[in-house]
């Protein structure tokens, strides 16, 4: 990541101010309140409020807690491990709405034995909310494990739950 230029934008949210960070390839980052920089070992990005990836981000996160967007077109930069993009990829895959067991990642991934390392890539995730890791659950159907933390997860698993299709007529 230290060869690439980032810029961020911070964006009010009902889950908080977020900070969305990008490179001039996509989105790299959503960045919780109070959060830092620890846990997607990023380098400190320049302000740049009005760099087109961070405009459609913004815009697309407000359609989204506005109950108008189910699926996410911003491009995306993911940097991890194979086995995390592998991961996160696997995440853009869970319908909306939808729940998914870490259990039932691992097998989808192809190894029932991978819980642990897919929760490990969890926790990795830098793009909380448009990669959903929230939509991933405690075997018994528990809010766990969640960068954003659980108020906030139960929030993004509510929102999707109330999405009504906007009427035609």
């Amino acid at each position: 990541m230290d060869d690439k230029r980032l810029v961020y934008k911070d964006v009010s949210s009902p889950v908080g101010l977020i900070r969305v960070i990008a490179s001039d390839v996509g989105l790299v980052a959503i960045i919780w309140e109070g959060e830092g920089y620890k846990r997607t070992q990023l380098s400190i990005p320049e302000r740049k409020n009005q760099h087109p990836i961070l405009l459609q981000t913004e815009k697309e996160l407000k359609e989204y807690f506005e109950n108008s967007r189910k699926v996410f077109d911003v491009p995306l930069d993911l940097e991890g491990t194979e086995f995390q993009v592998k991961v996160w990829k696997a995440l853009l895959k869970i319908p909306y709405g939808m729940t998914k067991t870490y259990g039932e990642m691992a097998k989808i991934l192809g190894d029932t034995k991978a819980v642990r390392a897919v929760g490990g890539a969890l926790n990795k995730n830098p793009i909380s909310i448009i990669v959903p890791c929230h939509r991933v659950v405690g075997v018994s159907g528990k809010l766990v494990g969640f960068a954003g933390g659980l108020e906030n997860k139960s929030i993004l698993l509510d929102l999707e739950k109330s999405f009504r299709m906007p009427s035609l007529f």
